[in-house]
């Protein structure tokens, strides 16, 4: 646990010293609890969650790094690989694919990167999955901005 500790508290200073390197991905430590984090993603350009500011929440295990943090949506959004109730992620790195070379910066990368690259072969939302599978494009991507719009841009007046 002494371990975890420190690799999360190295990851907290870095976080701080490169807060305007990555202007995409805003993480911040529970004030209590160092095993609690937030992040907010942007959404990437040129995808349905263009404009979005997305919230994640994650959940460090006390075996981190050997083992990968627990991370979920908070922001509801349509994606194929995201349970849509309870913000589930499904991401190879997140499970079997993990190494202790991954920070939670880098998991937020990859995360971006999921969410312009969606794996609809192995979907935990499977209205979304199917859309895309079938070749709606049009209906995925038209699903997905409406709720972007709905849950993860900021209210107008």
């Amino acid at each position: 646990m002494q371990a975890s500790r420190a690799r999360l508290f190295k990851e907290y200073k870095e976080v701080q010293r490169e807060k305007s390197a990555d202007p995409d991905i805003q993480l911040v430590c529970d004030d209590s609890n160092i095993f609690k984090w937030t992040a907010l993603i942007k959404g990437p350009s040129e995808t349905p969650y263009d404009g979005g500011v997305f919230q994640l929440a994650f959940s460090v295990p006390e075996q981190y790094p050997l083992q990968p943090p627990q991370v979920r949506f908070l922001t509801k959004i349509f994606h194929p690989n995201v349970h849509f109730k309870t913000g589930e992620i499904c991401l190879d790195i997140l499970k079997n694919a993990w190494s202790p070379a991954w920070t939670l910066q880098s998991v937020c990368r990859a995360i971006i990167a999921l969410m312009a690259h969606p794996e609809a072969d192995s979907p935990l939302n499977c209205d979304s999955g199917n859309l895309l599978r079938s070749g709606d494009i049009r209906g995925y991507q038209s699903m997905a901005r409406m709720y972007t719009r709905l849950a993860a841009m900021p209210k107008k007046g």
